[in-house]
């Protein structure tokens, strides 16, 4: 018997929980499974449940919520063999859109019943997993301005990235990467990418794989993001970060001094990063279910 924990975020998506209930209900209440939901009061309070649930038996945990939420459950589950599967229910939601998870709640329950699991890696930085994306320059910085508008959606995003390019103060950066030692004079974008996008379907490193072993670091130095910007094109076609003033480097372990403590991104969230930044994958680290319209040819 299957041992499935759905576990929601109240606060998350449109039209309420229950739709979204309603949805896993009819797709996964079927012989065979034995299914379970809860709320997720906090970050906290869904960490717990979800240890709980594991203490229990549990072996497959739904997420109803966001990337925050799937940082927060995810973490817990790293390292275990039970699978995590995720209807995505957040403002950006990046780690459905990498793997194509619908992101309507009937298709998406549909998708990951009919799915396949398998492993992916996970991003460390200064002890804090990531699954998505980690930033730390003026693309870490505007998500601190994001989190203030009222509102969700592509729309706040851009005005928060315009707010925050009038006033971030870009600081150099001396970087190790993999042992090699590498100076950026003044990065307004610096993003390890472990998954393709931001959310909202921005993507940052379109050639992302979530099962190489590999982090990909996507970094512009602010006197060259004319010249990329020049070039929408690259942008429309995915290709931007192939522009020769775009430095794209993949690492298993990168160690980044900056002169400045100033905020770090992950998975949608700020927290203060410090002067030195660690960042190191952990390779094949958790089990994911995923739709079969991802898996590779």
């Amino acid at each position: 018997m299957r041992q499935v924990l759905v576990l929601i975020n109240p606060k998350s998506g449109v039209g309420g929980p229950y739709r979204y209930i309603s949805a896993i209900e009819k797709a996964w209440d079927i012989p065979g499974n034995d299914v379970s939901f809860q709320f997720s009061q906090s970050a906290a309070d869904g960490a717990d449940k979800v240890r709980r649930a594991i203490d229990r038996g549990t072996d497959t945990v739904l997420v109803v919520g966001g990337d925050g939420m799937v940082n927060t459950i995810g973490s817990v589950l790293v390292n275990t063999p039970v699978q995590l599967g995720v209807i995505p229910a957040g403002s950006g939601n990046g780690f459905a859109r990498h793997f194509k998870i619908p992101l309507q709640p009937d298709p998406a329950a549909q998708s990951l019943l009919e799915g396949y699991t398998t492993q992916i890696d996970v991003g460390r930085v200064n002890g804090r997993l990531f699954f998505v994306t980690c930033s730390m320059a003026w693309d870490g910085a505007l998500v601190e301005t994001f989190e203030k508008f009222p509102f969700r959606g592509l729309v706040p995003y851009v005005l928060a990235g315009a707010t925050q390019l009038l006033e971030y103060k870009a600081q150099p950066f001396k970087v190790e990467i993999d042992g090699e030692k590498i100076d950026f004079r003044h990065p307004l974008i610096f993003t390890v990418a472990n998954l393709s996008q931001f959310g909202s379907d921005v993507l940052v490193a379109p050639d992302a794989e979530a099962d190489n072993g590999l982090l990909e670091l996507v970094a512009i130095e602010k006197s060259s993001m004319p010249q990329v910007l020049s070039q929408v094109h690259r942008f429309i076609e995915k290709t931007f970060h192939h522009h020769p003033h775009v430095t794209n480097r993949h690492f298993k372990k990168m160690i980044v001094h900056r002169e400045n403590d100033s905020p770090i991104q992950i998975d949608g969230e700020i927290l203060e990063g410090g002067q030195k930044v660690e960042v190191e994958v952990l390779p094949s680290a958790l089990n994911v279910i995923i739709p079969h319209t991802t898996r590779p040819k």
